[in-house]
């Protein structure tokens, strides 16, 4: 017999095995059950049949409990995460509204471009409301838990490894790092090389 046939095997002997198992017990039981009738009287038996039924009762009162417990928790965790979104998203309904406004004035570039500022900075503001602030990139020494290199620049000018360009911004919430910034970096040989 091979190892798979074997392996398919031993499911099917092990469940035969537990229900051999679980038939001695319950015929065991019985057994029991039935020696307890004729030896025991039937006031004894009257009230050990009482508590059997008072402890299946308590137990279907405690599973049906923890059901309801179970239940009531996923909904008030849901809950919690539906008001933890309606927050955020009410604070991104006025930004929506002020895009709205802006494509369908009419003016000039400037005047577009000047209405999008004034977007942009409620966008950030309602974004430090949420306590989601931007990492600063342009002039730091290049972090690898904050930034993500794109490329490098040759330079004598600046510090090896100090970010120049910002390609696109990074953002945390509180200390956790929602995504990195994706930047460009000095690289100078000449302080590689000293």
């Amino acid at each position: 017999m091979t190892e798979t046939e074997q392996a398919l095997q031993e499911p099917t002997e092990a469940a035969a095995t537990d229900g051999a198992a679980q038939a001695e017990i319950e015929a065991g039981t019985e057994g029991a059950n039935a020696e307890a009738q004729r030896t025991a009287d039937p006031v004894e038996l009257e009230q050990l049949r009482g508590e059997r039924d008072t402890l299946k009762d308590r137990l279907a009162r405690l599973q049906a409990e923890f059901d309801n417990a179970r239940k009531r928790e996923a909904k008030e965790r849901q809950d919690a995460r539906d008001r933890g979104t309606e927050a955020a998203v009410e604070s991104f309904l006025n930004v929506m509204d002020n895009f709205d406004l802006a494509l369908k004035a009419e003016g000039s570039v400037e005047q577009l471009r000047a209405g999008v500022e004034l977007i942009v900075k409620q966008m950030n503001e309602a974004l430090r409301n949420l306590n989601v602030q931007p990492i600063e990139s342009v002039g730091a020494q290049f972090d690898p838990r904050f930034h993500e290199a794109l490329g490098s620049i040759e330079t004598a000018e600046y510090p090896d490894h100090q970010v120049l360009e910002e390609i696109r911004r990074g953002y945390r919430l509180r200390d956790k790092l929602l995504r990195p910034a994706l930047v460009r970096i000095a690289t100078n040989s000449a302080q590689r090389s000293e």
